[in-house]
């Protein structure tokens, strides 16, 4: 699969798994909506990212990067809490931010192996 279509499954990912944890939670908190606004600042990136635009993929690999490690907080948090949902749901997103990172470091080799 090419990097610029799991950038847009992860980028879903992230807008629908950030929007249920906020909408499903009793005390909803806006930092629950962090992970969607990255969702959608990397989905309005996916044309540049498709059209093989290198600043805006970086930019993209930055913010995927981002949001990987900064999701690790929260599955934290939820493990401590018990809530077994929110630990489903980051893990997914997860999952899905880490593969999106495998395909853009797969497509950046493949970049430079043809430009050589």
């Amino acid at each position: 699969m090419k990097a610029h279509t799991i950038s847009l499954i992860s980028s879903v990912v992230l807008i629908v798994m950030s929007a249920w944890g906020y909408l499903s939670s009793d005390s909803p908190s806006l930092t629950a909506l962090i992970p969607l606004f990255f969702g959608v600042v990397l989905l309005a990136c996916y044309p540049g990212i498709k059209s093989e635009n290198k600043i805006i993929a970086h930019v993209a690999v930055l913010l995927t990067l981002i949001v990987l490690v900064a999701l690790f907080m929260p599955l934290k948090g939820a493990i401590g809490r018990d809530d077994s949902m929110a630990v489903v749901r980051i893990v997914i997103m997860i999952s899905g931010t880490s593969l999106s990172m495998v395909a853009f470091v797969k497509s950046f080799i493949a970049a430079r192996k043809n430009k050589q």
